[in-house]
């Protein structure tokens, strides 16, 4: 079994990406999908960020209200602090255990947005053990047209997330293998495909 690890800015494309990598065979564990799961109603995480922000982070089904949690935090650095804090460990367990939990698969893609840090350091638990890391790029005006056009993100909106996150030049610095996403669906594709051949050439783990 060979682990690599997926990564890219927002609205770079990664879920795109790490869609297709799937559908070649590939068992995905994905950080963002772990993140929602982490934080349902009922959990500690919940409880946690509705004990620090109070009710107004919480929609009227009782779940959490994602777009009240991100205009709270993308407009204050500590706030953003404190909620990487709640939320990251609970994160991070949880794709630890289901490394762990995975058997008789060729290859695992961990997709995990935030592997890169503003510092540009990846985040050491998730990191360690993997064959490579992908790395999926697009030019920021690029990505930005995107998060307007798909996303329904004011522009403004879309440059502070950006601004917030690794920049692009620390996630190239840790790439393994890079796919630039910058320009059409079939020269994507052609991308993935190699990337896939790739991953198979990868030299499996030595045994710990």
């Amino acid at each position: 079994m060979v682990e690599v690890a997926l990564t890219g800015g927002i609205g770079a494309g990664k879920s795109t990406v790490s869609a297709a990598l799937a559908q070649r065979g590939a068992v995905l564990i994905d950080a963002d999908e772990i993140g929602r799961e982490v934080q349902r109603p009922g959990g500690a995480v919940f409880a946690a960020m509705v004990q620090r922000w109070g009710e107004a982070v919480v929609a009227a089904d009782g779940a959490l209200d994602r777009a009240a949690v991100a205009a709270i935090a993308f407009a204050d650095q500590a706030e953003l602090a404190a909620l990487n804090a709640i939320v990251h460990p609970a994160i991070g367990a949880e794709m630890a255990a289901r490394r762990r939990a995975v058997s008789g698969a060729e290859v695992v893609v961990l997709d995990v947005p935030l592997l890169v840090r503003p510092d540009g350091r990846m985040v050491p638990e998730i990191a360690a053990g993997v064959a490579g890391v992908v790395v999926v790029d697009a030019e920021e005006e690029v990505a930005i047209g995107r998060l307007v056009e798909q996303r329904g993100f004011s522009e403004g909106d879309a440059r502070a997330r950006i601004a917030r996150q690794a920049s692009r030049e620390a996630r190239l610095a840790v790439a393994d293998f890079v796919i630039d996403n910058s320009g059409s669906w079939s020269q994507l594709e052609a991308q993935v495909s190699a990337c896939w051949d790739w991953i198979h050439s990868l030299p499996p783990p030595t045994p710990s």
